[in-house]
């Protein structure tokens, strides 16, 4: 870590711990909520922000969930990535932003997974999503290139569904959070102490040694999660989860849009631009990893990616890789979904964690959702209290099945 800033005050309304899309987007909504005028200060480990998971991301958005309010935040987040520009105030400096809707294709290999697309339709569906079930005739005459033999259903939804430009996002709310007067330091939080009773956090410790005293903390701390939890004595089933990239070109390019294509072995592609396409998965054994451990393992390539690939659309059977990286998700072993609000007992601690790899499109909703609930005590848009950190304890999960 380079050189480590202090802050500019000694205490603050609010902490957030972790300044990448979440805690950005947290800290613009409270800054722009009418009702708040205090100080807000954002920690930040690291802010070139390199091998966060806001920057290894995928950088696409789906509706096709198993939950309806899943779909909902999603749902936001094409509203808010498509008229960011009215959203951040008319800002001349924020782009004329959009969604590359060439949808999400699940393909079934099994009458048992073709019943959970046909279940998630009709949930989609109520929530107003376009989600289209297709038969293997359908699918072969609108993506030839596919290799169907063992396929008995797919599902795709073409309206805001697709790849946005995660990043520009991130950017302009960070630019306008700071411009709003949130304070972004390059530290580390190394410890939080609480009152006598243990019922509330006073101060967190930063790596430089300034003690801090602050109002409500904010966990926005990625993979690293529980170890910002454990500071205030708090356990949250979060932990980092190896995942890979790749981006290659093909001898013989499709003659159309790739869909984000998710082969029953878990492996998914997807159109990328520019005659490049984006491939990614994981291993078998899928073990919590270090923080800091993004080494790539070069036989998932030979051994099961590339081979699944050429196997779906014989056309990759020859392609070369331009570029590759390892991520980590934030991945809640609990059920897969995000974890919010305040904890049950240090009511001044607040989580926004545990994705599990569909933290960046939500990140417009979950940043609002979180402002609200830490300003007003309640949600004033979208009710996301079935994802509040007291459903863990009451052994209460969310269960999401479309999970990549």
């Amino acid at each position: 870590m380079s050189k480590l800033q202090a802050p500019a005050h000694q205490n603050y309304d609010v902490v957030i711990v972790g300044g990448a899309i979440m805690g950005s987007s947290a800290a613009w909504f409270l800054s722009k909520d009418k009702d708040f005028d205090g100080r807000i200060l954002v920690v930040e480990r690291d802010p070139t922000y390199q091998n966060s998971s806001t920057m290894h991301t995928n950088s696409c958005m789906r509706q096709q969930f198993s939950t309806q309010l899943n779909v909902k935040i999603s749902q936001f987040a094409a509203e808010f990535v498509k008229n960011l520009r009215e959203y951040m105030g008319g800002d001349t400096r924020v782009p004329d932003l959009g969604i590359r809707s060439f949808g999400y294709m699940y393909l079934a290999d099994n009458d048992g997974f073709a019943d959970v697309l046909r279940e998630n339709q009709k949930i989609q569906h109520a929530a107003g999503a376009a989600t289209q079930l297709m038969t293997r005739d359908e699918i072969a005459q609108a993506y030839p290139f596919y290799n169907l033999d063992d396929i008995v259903l797919g599902s795709i939804n073409l309206v805001d569904e697709g790849y946005w430009d995660g990043t520009a996002v991130f950017d302009c709310q960070r630019r306008a959070a700071k411009e709003a007067g949130v304070e972004y330091i390059q530290n580390e939080v190394v410890a939080i102490t609480k009152n006598a009773a243990g019922t509330q956090v006073e101060s967190v410790t930063l790596s430089s040694g300034e003690i801090v005293s602050c109002g409500q903390v904010l966990n926005a701390s990625g993979p690293r999660a529980n170890r910002t939890a454990q500071m205030a004595g708090i356990e949250i089933p979060v932990e980092p989860r190896k995942r890979f990239t790749w981006i290659f070109t093909a001898e013989k390019p499709l003659d159309r849009d790739l869909p984000l294509t998710i082969d029953p072995s878990g492996v998914h592609v997807r159109e990328n631009g520019g005659g490049t396409y984006q491939a990614g998965g994981h291993a078998d054994i899928d073990p919590a990893v270090d923080f800091d451990d993004f080494a790539m393992d070069h036989s998932i390539w030979e051994n099961h990616i590339w081979p699944t690939l050429a196997t779906r659309i014989p056309q990759f059977e020859a392609i070369k890789v331009q570029s590759e990286w390892a991520g980590h998700y934030s991945y809640n072993t609990f059920d897969h979904n995000a974890i919010l609000g305040p904890h049950d007992e240090v009511s001044n601690f607040f989580f926004l964690n545990g994705f599990s790899g569909h933290g960046l499109q939500q990140s417009p909703a979950m940043g609002r959702g979180t402002a609200e609930i830490m300003l007003h005590g309640n949600y004033k848009t979208l009710d996301l209290s079935e994802f509040h950190f007291n459903r863990i304890g009451q052994n209460r999960p969310v269960s999401e099945k479309a999970v990549i």
